[in-house]
C-alpha cells in the first residue's frame, strides 16, 4: 500500500511540476500538430523515419516528460532563455553557461543536419527540437530570470491560487477546453505570403518576438489579481497565435534541413 501511495504521490508531484514549466501537454502538442500540417513530403517521411513512426505531435511533450530523470538533468535551463539585467541584446559571451532554449534549439539543429549523427542521437535531438520551439512560443520562456518567468507572480484564477507562468502555460488552454488536434486544425487560414512572413527571421528573432510580448504580459497584471472571463477574452487569442507561430516555424526549421 506504501508503495502505491509514494507512486501516486511522484506522478501528482510530477504532474504538477510539469504543468508550471511548459507550454502545457495541449499546447505542445498543437504546435506539432500544426507543423506536421505544413511539412514537406519529404520532411514528413524523414521525421517519421528517425521517429520510427510517431509524429510531432506525440513526442512534443518528450522535453518535460525526461524531467525526472537525473540523467537529463543537464537540459533543463535549456527550456527557457533570460537576458541579464540591463542587457537588451542576446550574447553567447553573457548568456548562461549551461545552456538555454537558443542553444538548446540551435544544437537540436545542428545534430539533426550532422550526417555523422547516429539515429539514437536524431531521434533524440528531433524530440527536443519539437519541445523547445514551442517552448520559444510561450512568452515568459523568454521572461525575466528574477521571478521565473512569471513563476513567483501569484494571482488568482477563476479563484484558485495559481501564478502568471502557469496561466500562460496551462490555464487558459484548459479552460477553453478544446483538444490539442481541434485548436491545432480551427488555426487562423493564411495565405501563403503571410506564412512566409511569420516563418521568415532567425532563433534570435523570434526569441526577441516572445520577450517583446512577455513584457506586455508582465504589464497585463498585478501581483494577487483576480483573474477570469476577462483576462481569457483579451489574452486567449494570444495564446493561439503563437501555437500557430510555432508549428508554422518548426516546419521551417524541418522542411530546410530535410530539402
Amino acid at each position: 500500500m506504501k508503495i502505491y501511495l509514494l507512486l501516486a504521490a511522484f506522478l501528482i508531484s510530477s504532474f504538477t511540476f510539469a504543468s508550471e514549466n511548459d507550454w502545457g501537454r495541449t499546447g505542445h502538442r498543437a504546435t506539432g500538430e500544426v507543423a506536421e500540417q505544413h511539412l514537406t513530403k519529404k520532411a514528413k517521411e524523414k521525421v517519421r523515419e528517425i521517429l520510427n513512426g510517431m509524429n510531432l505531435a506525440f513526442v512534443s511533450t518528450y522535453g518535460d516528460d525526461i524531467k525526472s530523470d537525473p540523467a537529463y538533468r543537464k537540459y533543463n535551463p535549456w527550456h527557457y532563455v533570460n537576458l541579464n539585467p540591463g542587457e537588451t541584446e542576446y550574447s553567447k559571451e553573457t548568456a548562461n553557461p549551461d545552456g538555454d532554449l537558443v542553444h538548446g534549439i540551435n544544437t537540436s539543429i545542428e545534430v539533426l543536419k550532422d550526417k555523422s549523427a547516429s539515429k539514437e542521437d536524431k531521434e533524440f535531438a528531433l524530440k527536443m527540437l519539437v519541445h523547445f520551439v514551442g517552448d520559444l512560443h510561450q512568452p515568459l520562456h523568454a521572461g525575466r530570470g528574477e521571478d521565473k518567468g512569471g513563476n513567483d507572480i501569484q494571482v488568482r484564477w477563476f479563484g484558485d491560487g495559481s501564478n502568471l507562468h502557469r496561466v500562460w502555460d496551462s490555464e487558459m488552454i484548459n479552460d477553453f477546453d478544446m483538444s490539442y488536434s481541434e485548436l491545432a486544425h480551427n488555426t487562423d487560414a493564411l495565405s501563403k505570403e503571410q506564412i512566409k512572413n511569420i516563418q521568415k527571421g532567425s532563433v534570435l528573432d523570434w526569441m526577441y518576438e516572445s520577450k517583446k510580448l512577455a513584457n506586455q504580459v508582465y504589464d497585463s497584471v498585478e501581483v494577487g489579481e483576480k483573474l477570469g472571463y476577462e483576462y481569457m477574452y483579451n489574452w486567449f487569442p494570444v495564446v493561439h497565435d503563437q501555437i500557430q507561430k510555432g508549428g508554422l516555424r518548426l516546419a521551417r526549421i524541418l522542411n530546410e534541413i530535410y530539402r
